[in-house]
């Protein structure tokens, strides 16, 4: 049997790691426009030490994650973060994280004190006492207009939109509860079902009960929420990439993608295939399904992407800098470019054992791609002069001693109340297809766990 697997990022990889394990007799083939492996995952070899500048963390809550590093042979690889609280920056001033709610949407307005005006603070303690939410359980909202409707502007632009845009790279108004917030969305469902009254206030304080439950049931000790890997992304993804024995095409564009009678032929790559996996982003899967796929193409082609710049910084000294894992800042704050910093060298041990401080500033949300477009000079002098402002951090002052800008345009899918329902129908379009299926980030959620789960189970049925 013969494989093609279009993209070499963690999907694909995964996809092919598990294909090995399936059919270690198959011949399988990776196809991948760019220069390297890894995707939306990207180790880069600061001095200090290997650093990701994609993503930097994974839920650590999810088991079969945990059990498949293990069996990749990295289970000693895996850190934990340090512990320390993130903040919120909006009003000119740093907040404490709001440590209970989904994503910052509250069940009481104690929950963001500071945050809020008074008016606000009112409208969240009353809203249990207006009209039911019209929710229904077949189709999804979206996360800031529902928001705002019941709680107000303040909640969605203070909190909620700096939670979610740091994950998505989208405001929440940009964003679907289901597709983003599945916990809340289940409980509404649920309070559909038991018929109650469905009030937003009502469902998250249903939500924080069961997180406390759970937590005095537990016998083990609480599971950090987050968990990395020493030498980065790398270790994953070059791992997967050694451990799958696929041949890995780099600089390897696939336009189309035909079927020919019971085989399938890349256009871009060379042979003729009997199942094929498709792992690209969104818009470049329906420029691919187009020829044999058309319905799934068209659906595709819905599925908007987010864009996103980091700039990694590494510092001389670490004085003067928060004793905090990360700021968080309200989108309708004046005078700030960045959407985030991670205190990584605060945030994790490992990292902080390298000396000096490492910091990641984080710009750019769907819709907005300017500042993903400025010159790496005024993303860098942004990050410094807004990392100054909000923590009095002088980062030319404690020695800027290494950087590295990396853009991701067209990073993330934008997961809108439309989402789901956009994948459904390209995986039902699909079925009519023997041989070819799709796996990534917008197909199976975001997040590594995600990712890597929809991969494995995508491998395992063109497998078949």
């Amino acid at each position: 049997m013969k494989f093609a697997i279009i993209g070499a990022g963690l999907a694909g990889l995964t996809a092919a790691y598990e294909l090995r394990q399936l059919a270690p007799d198959a011949e399988i083939d990776v196809f991948e426009a760019e220069e390297r492996i890894g995707g939306k995952l990207f180790t880069v070899p600061f001095e200090s030490g290997r650093t990701d500048m994609g993503a930097e963390a994974f839920i650590n809550f999810r088991a079969d994650a945990r059990a498949f590093f293990e069996k990749l042979g990295l289970a000693d690889s895996l850190v934990y973060p340090s512990g320390l609280r993130s903040l919120i920056y909006s009003g000119g001033q740093l907040h404490q994280m709001p440590a209970s709610g989904a994503m910052g949407i509250p069940a009481t307005s104690a929950a963001l004190e500071g945050l809020i005006s008074p008016e606000t603070a009112a409208r969240i303690d009353d809203e249990a006492n207006q009209p039911g939410i019209d929710w229904d359980p077949a189709s999804d909202l979206s996360v800031g207009a529902l928001v705002r409707e019941r709680y107000g502007d303040d909640v969605v632009d203070h909190v909620v939109s700096s939670l979610l845009g740091g994950v998505y790279s989208c405001s929440a108004d940009d964003l679907g509860i289901r597709a983003t917030i599945p916990a809340l969305a289940a409980v509404f469902d649920q309070m559909v079902a038991d018929g109650e009254k469905v009030t937003l206030s009502a469902a998250v304080a249903k939500m924080d009960k069961q997180r406390a439950a759970a937590r005095a049931s537990s016998d083990e000790a609480p599971k950090p929420v987050f968990a990395a890997f020493r030498g980065g992304y790398a270790e994953l993804y070059e791992e997967l990439a050694e451990q799958s024995g696929a041949r890995i095409h780099l600089d390897s564009f696939i336009s189309a993608i035909e079927k020919k009678g019971e085989k399938f032929q890349l256009k871009g790559g060379e042979g003729e295939f009997d199942r094929v996996l498709v792992t690209t982003p969104a818009p470049t899967a329906a420029a691919q399904l187009r020829l044999v796929a058309p319905e799934a193409s068209k659906a595709l082609k819905q599925v908007k992407l987010a864009s996103s710049a980091v700039v990694g910084m590494k510092f001389d000294s670490a004085e003067g800098l928060p004793e905090n894992s990360g700021i968080l800042i309200a989108t309708d704050e004046p005078g700030v470019h960045a959407k985030a910093f991670t205190l990584s060298s605060k945030k994790w041990p490992h990292l902080a054992e390298r000396g000096g401080a490492l910091v990641r500033a984080s710009f750019g949300r769907f819709g907005d791609d300017a500042l993903v477009r400025a010159e790496e000079d005024d993303l860098v002098d942004y990050a410094l002069d807004d990392l100054q402002k909000i923590t009095g951090f002088d980062g030319r002052a404690a020695g800027l001693a290494e950087i590295f800008v990396q853009r991701w345009f067209g990073g993330l899918p934008r997961y809108d109340a439309t989402h789901l329902a956009t994948v459904a129908t390209v995986r039902s379009a699909l079925t009519a297809v023997d041989g070819i299926d799709v796996a990534g980030a917008w197909a199976d959620g975001v997040g590594v766990p995600a990712v890597i789960a929809g991969a494995r189970a995508a491998a395992g049925r063109i497998a078949k």
